[in-house]
């Protein structure tokens, strides 16, 4: 059975190739709702303009559609509230040195 917490587990397989991070590390992932087989994740970018928003996106809809028990996977981005570098997790802060 897919759980949100699966969903979020794989997620960190999702890399941003600019950043070289992943987007549940950087903070993009907002909220991850299961409903039966069908798996909504909502999330945003660094910027409204990321040039990785398609590589993402994509990336998300790959790993969670790949997981087993997933029906369909739909990603909503969303620009509120708006990314800050605070919403990165602590250990990515670190090893960035913010």
């Amino acid at each position: 059975m897919v759980t949100s917490e699966r969903v979020r587990d794989a997620l960190h397989q999702v890399i941003d190739p600019e950043l070289g991070a992943d987007v549940v590390d950087l903070g993009l992932v907002y909220d991850v709702q299961v409903i039966g087989s069908r798996v909504f994740v909502t999330m945003t970018l660094t910027t409204p303009l990321c040039p990785m928003n398609e590589v993402l996106v994509d990336g998300v809809r790959r790993v969670v559609g790949g997981l087993p028990g997933v029906g369909g996977v739909d990603v909503s981005l969303v620009w509120t509230p708006p990314w800050r570098p605070e919403m990165m997790s602590r250990r990515l802060r670190e090893r960035l040195g913010w």
